[in-house]
């Protein structure tokens, strides 16, 4: 039995599909019911004493990062009879400059893992395609977006490739001690990925670059702490993390090349969808 945690993300969703699809025994981790193809449990990472049911027969757990008691949490999946963890990790734990809380949790989460004395992979994915969704509100609302840091490029890469990548670590040999790498297979400013939504859609939009005044305010109007305000600014303002390069791991591990940013917005164009349509 494999336990996927955040379960109904955009990563760990893909990794609950993923297995059911390869036909494995999975458990998802979930806060209230959902529509997912797997047995579902309920407990608190935060605290490991509540995941008694949630671990039993567990041998496989694929592991969001972050939580309070990282080590508690590991030694408790370690007694039930766990054997690997496969942790969603970050580039930030490698970014130039790692004195900013983003950074710092990734960093705990991993020495967490590395001394639990479990067999462990951490994925150290660029930023997610899935992270276009936080334009929804603006697409719904007109055809122009706003946003910050329009000059950076990024290899975002697909949920759907994390999770094969994850599903590979989690059911294969050959994967203890390892750091994975992810990138979908091109560097795109925002303006190039909001132009392919614009394709998919059949939509004329426009990016406005924000600057970095506005950009931080935009941050803290919508709720973000100022340390992660800061965190982001350190990465993609000053340049500490660079997740424009594009790497081979997803096709060296699955077999497939790592979907376009094209695809995904394909895949998810009704998600863009204006309330109330059908079609552009």
């Amino acid at each position: 039995m494999i336990l996927v945690t955040g379960a109904t993300g955009n990563v760990g969703g893909e990794v609950v599909q993923a297995l059911a699809r390869a036909g494995e025994p999975v458990r998802a981790l979930v806060r209230q019911p959902a529509d997912v193809p797997a047995e579902q449990v309920h407990g608190d990472l935060d605290d490991p004493d509540s995941l008694a049911q949630a671990l039993d027969g567990v041998r496989g757990v694929f592991l969001l990062p972050g939580y309070r008691d990282m080590p508690g949490l590991l030694a408790r999946m370690r007694r039930a009879g766990v054997e690997r963890v496969v942790l969603l990790s970050s580039l930030a734990t490698v970014a130039t400059d790692t004195r900013n809380v983003l950074s710092q949790s990734m960093i705990g989460s991993e020495t967490a893992v590395r001394e639990s004395g479990l067999a462990w992979t951490f994925l150290r994915p660029n930023a997610f395609m899935s992270n276009a969704l936080r334009w929804l509100p603006q697409l719904h609302a007109g055809d122009t977006v706003r946003d910050a840091f329009g000059a950076v490029p990024v290899a975002s890469v697909d949920p759907y490739d994390i999770a094969a990548v994850a599903v590979r670590a989690l059911l294969d040999p050959g994967h203890d001690g390892r750091v994975h790498k992810l990138s979908g297979p091109e560097p795109l400013v925002p303006a190039q990925r909001l132009a392919v939504l614009a394709e998919v859609l059949g939509r004329d939009l426009r990016f406005h670059g924000l600057s970095d005044a506005e950009g931080r305010a935009g941050m803290a109007a919508a709720g973000v702490p100022e340390p992660y305000v800061q965190a982001f600014f350190s990465f993609y303002g000053d340049g500490t993390l660079d997740e424009s390069e594009v790497y081979p791991t997803v096709e060296l591990l699955t077999g497939t090349p790592p979907r376009t940013f094209r695809q995904w917005a394909t895949a998810h164009r009704t998600a863009f969808l204006r309330p109330g349509t059908v079609g552009p």
